[in-house]
């Protein structure tokens, strides 16, 4: 790994496969995994959904920051974001100073196909168009990353393989 970059975190909409390739991605590079959603519903003793719920989008944004800047302070690891956590421009601050940022993509299409039925997601509740908006809203912050790919028609493996050979081609 090159420099400051201890961390390789990952980022992008909800549905494109950001835990279950940050598994994978870990497991390959023998890195521990870290899931920032996980990291804040053990925090908070209740699930995202319920925090939305009892807190609001402020409020757990606060507690993601919090999550973050722990896990930035431990050792390098993979990191799997939540999808909004690179919105904010101090936390894609904090992620340059301590890794390497890779933004996972794929089609609305395909998102919604992943995502169809999920009832454990506050910000999907406005459907297929509330989707397109944040995608919309959070396209510039995702494409501010050291490596873009693409999960459209791929499985989580091919996905993982191109995020290790992109991290290991900077480092």
């Amino acid at each position: 790994m090159a420099g400051a970059a201890r961390h390789l975190l990952i980022s992008g909409p909800m549905g494109t496969g950001k835990s279950t390739v940050g598994r994978l991605v870990a497991d390959r590079l023998s890195l521990p995994f870290t899931d920032l959603d996980a990291d804040v519903e053990a925090q908070a003793g209740c699930s995202v959904a319920a925090l939305f719920a009892r807190e609001g989008e402020a409020g757990f944004r606060v507690r993601e920051r919090r999550a973050l800047e722990a896990a930035l302070a431990g050792p390098a690891a993979v990191i799997a974001l939540g999808g909004g956590t690179i919105v904010d421009p101090e936390n894609r601050h904090l992620i340059r100073q301590h890794g390497r940022l890779v933004t996972l993509t794929a089609s609305l299409e395909t998102l919604a196909e992943r995502l169809a039925g999920d009832t454990t997601r506050p910000l999907l509740a406005g459907g297929i168009e509330a989707l397109a908006d944040l995608v919309a809203v959070r396209s510039v912050a995702y494409a501010d990353a050291d490596v873009v790919v693409a999960t459209d028609g791929r499985d989580p493996e091919a996905v993982a393989a191109a995020v290790v050979a992109a991290w290991r081609g900077a480092a």
